[in-house]
């Protein structure tokens, strides 16, 4: 996935939101990082995301938690709210979901790291809280996310 536009021209921010019925991976933008000689945490927190159950069509809720570390683009946060917006009506188990966000995020930015965490509400007496991650390969960041993932942390 390439970056769909610069911060010369973001597409979302500053215009009338346009929500899309359904998973739209194509609204993700991106904008230049000012600091990629710098290792830093950039995080955001979805309180409000929802989803279908596939075999119900049950609605979902859950917090998503996305955690990464950029490199030389950054994903815009009005783009990434009508992105996680469009699950509403998309019907994904919690695993697809964490994974479909992680997987559409490192195409869009290539960043050195990144997490997913989605903290569904209980139904049925469950709650699943699934977790991804990604360090780019040949890099400390790699050895970085295969410890995260096994010290099965929820920080």
């Amino acid at each position: 996935m390439t970056a769909k536009c610069t911060e010369d021209r973001l597409e979302a921010l500053g215009r009338r939101v346009e929500y899309k019925s359904d998973y739209a991976p194509e609204v993700l933008e991106t904008f230049a990082n000012k600091h990629p000689a710098r290792d830093y945490r950039v995080r955001f927190n979805c309180p409000e995301f929802t989803s279908l159950c596939p075999i119900t069509g049950q609605p979902d809720f859950a917090t998503i938690r996305i955690d990464y570390i950029p490199d030389l683009r950054m994903v815009e946060s009005k783009s990434l709210k009508l992105y996680l917006f469009g699950f509403r009506n998309h019907g994904a188990f919690h695993e697809d979901c964490v994974n479909l966000i992680m997987n559409d995020l490192i195409r869009l930015m290539e960043p050195k790291y990144i997490e997913v965490t989605g903290l569904f509400v209980p139904r049925g007496g469950i709650s699943i809280h699934p977790y991804c991650n990604y360090g780019r390969s040949g890099t400390k960041y790699e050895g970085w996310a295969e410890r995260r993932l096994l010290a099965n942390r929820e920080d």
